[in-house]
């Protein structure tokens, strides 16, 4: 049965999604001529997410967004599981949603070329420049954008919540934005890290209660620094347990061994 997951994959869905790709991102970046918001970008990555999902099989539930306030800028601070945790967060978050990623994503055709130039933000993690970072946070405070970033700074091979780094964080501090923990649940299923086979799975995405940090603003930076140390691992508390609750839970192609045996 994996082997059939494998050649699906192969022959289907990366030649599928790529369609999407080139269509949704040559559409995006020729809005960026008319639109400078980037709200019509915004709307290709959404759809390019919901395609991506359907053609996969992700079946979603989403539960906590009754405790945002629309119209609110958040910082959102999610596990990382699965590729497919960026089309997830796109279209599970009814918000416009500005990444910080790594630089090094930007020479991807169509997905990095679509994040250089509509309103994202891509970070050299080596050699940060904070003014850029900061110039960025504030812009999306005055346009009404939200941010979302993974807090563990790669993917987790078995669904354990790794150590949050801080930066973002500090971010949020400075610029006195409410952090908003999410827990994904079940997307490593969907594309384990390592392989290339991708499965039909149910996910689930759960949205925690805003942190309020405005009243960090204009601290000292020692202070903000260990500010955003014990937020980062507050924030890793709330996200660990219901992102973890399926770590028990057996890998597809591993599950199709066990019941041919």
């Amino acid at each position: 049965m994996s082997s059939f997951y494998w050649w699906r994959t192969v022959l289907f869905l990366i030649p599928a999604i790529g369609l999407y790709t080139i269509v949704l991102g040559t559409m995006s970046l020729a809005s960026a001529v008319f639109d400078g918001t980037g709200r019509f970008a915004h709307w290709c990555a959404r759809t390019w997410s919901r395609l991506i999902l359907l053609t996969t099989g992700v079946r979603m539930t989403v539960e906590g967004l009754e405790r945002l306030t629309p119209g609110h800028t958040y910082v959102f601070v999610a596990n990382h599981q699965s590729f497919y945790d960026i089309p997830i967060l796109f279209w599970a978050l009814p918000y416009q949603l500005r990444i910080m990623a790594k630089a090094s994503l930007g020479s991807f055709p169509f997905i990095g070329w679509h994040l250089s130039r509509t309103g994202h933000l891509l970070v050299d993690r080596k050699h940060p420049d904070r003014g850029k970072i900061f110039g960025w946070a504030s812009r999306l405070t005055s346009n009404g954008l939200c941010m979302f970033v993974f807090a563990e700074g790669t993917r987790s091979i078995d669904g354990r919540v790794g150590k949050f780094k801080t930066g973002s964080f500090l971010l949020a501090l400075e610029a006195g934005l409410p952090i908003v923990p999410v827990s994904i649940v079940g997307s490593r299923h969907v594309m384990l890290k390592g392989r290339l086979a991708t499965y039909p799975g149910n996910v689930k995405l759960v949205v925690h209660d805003p942190i309020e940090t405005h009243q960090h603003v204009g601290g000292d930076p020692r202070a903000l620094a260990g500010a955003a140390r014990a937020l980062a691992e507050t924030a890793r508390r709330i996200v660990a347990p219901v992102a973890e609750s399926d770590v028990e839970r057996l890998p597809p192609d591993v599950d199709a061994v066990h019941a041919r045996a």
